[in-house]
């Protein structure tokens, strides 16, 4: 129970008080305890959450063809479009992990081998995923767009850079 202290006393400039400890708030992202970020076991574990995903995609597909207000069905076709979006990127992701696990099985095997290993540099593999998506596009046969419009972007880009002639 607190001490009582008389109220005609002036109170001193230092009395006592209880030390409080101070809480230490932790950011699991960037705390070790919580241990290392490795993806492939991050996917696997929240792997459920892709059927759910799904099924949520499902029933607003349904809400969206029932609805007959214009506002609604617009938030409808936002939020549909979003979560396209978020799967196309959830699949390139997985793409690109594939692709470098791929990479480095080769390396691992080239060094049992005793060769020397041989990284890729950045730029290389750049070329390498843009190769890929041409010959992707190609196969799909949305090649020709997708370069109409490459060309139209540069040539955007190009008319900007140029000096202004008056």
């Amino acid at each position: 129970r607190p001490l009582e202290m008389s109220a005609k006393k002036p109170v001193p400039f230092l009395r006592q008080v209880v030390s409080v400890k101070k809480k230490v708030h932790r950011d699991p992202r960037f705390d070790d305890l919580s241990g290392e970020y490795k993806p492939e076991i991050f996917m696997k574990t929240y792997s459920f959450l892709d059927s759910i995903k799904k099924q949520e995609k499902e029933m607003v597909q349904k809400q969206l063809k029932k609805c007959r207000n214009t506002e609604e069905k617009e938030k409808l076709q936002q939020l549909l479009n979003r979560m396209t979006q978020q799967e196309q990127v959830q699949k390139n992701q997985q793409k690109l992990r594939e692709r470098e696990l791929s990479l480095k099985r080769q390396q691992r095997e080239l060094a049992k081998q005793g060769k020397k290993p041989f990284f890729l540099k950045k730029s290389e593999k750049r070329k390498l995923e843009l190769a890929e998506k041409y010959s992707e596009l190609k196969r799909s046969g949305k090649l020709e767009s997708f370069l109409n419009k490459k060309r139209k972007r540069n040539a955007i880009k190009d008319k900007r850079r140029l000096p202004s002639q008056k």
